[in-house]
């Protein structure tokens, strides 16, 4: 093995490592605040009806990733003037799942929660939980 190939491994060893560690923390609590800002995402969450502000699923721990996407997902289709910084973090969510990017956060593919919650409820936990990471 010469020294060019040794330093190309251990550069690609490096990036792995730091691409590993990426769970956008600054990016996200900046779109979550941005959102909450916005009071038109903070309709009420109503079990029963049927509504475009329908319940969002609140993450048990180890299922945070999976229920950012599902939860992004729901309001990208049932929002009727798409925001462009839903699916921006709609396609973050589901960037750092599909590539097991942010180790921080445990990685399972299915959202499993107990208790669901309005947008702005759902927005509170997708920032706790990345002020916690940062």
């Amino acid at each position: 093995m010469n020294a060019s190939m040794l330093s190309y491994i251990l550069f690609s060893c490096l990036l792995l490592s730091v691409q590993a560690q990426y769970c956008g923390v600054r990016e996200i609590i900046r779109y979550t605040q941005r959102l909450l800002d916005d009071s038109s995402v903070s309709c009420p969450c109503r079990q029963t009806a049927i509504s475009s502000c329908s319940c969002l699923p609140i993450p048990e721990r180890g299922h945070e990733l999976a229920c950012f996407v599902d939860g992004t997902k729901h309001l990208m289709e049932n929002n009727e003037s798409s925001n462009p910084v839903i699916t921006r973090l709609y396609w973050t969510f589901q960037a750092l799942l599909d590539r097991n990017l942010c180790k921080r956060l445990a990685h399972d593919a299915q959202c499993q929660y107990k208790t669901k919650g309005n947008v702005k409820e759902f927005l509170k936990k997708i920032q706790t939980t990345y002020q916690e990471i940062e």
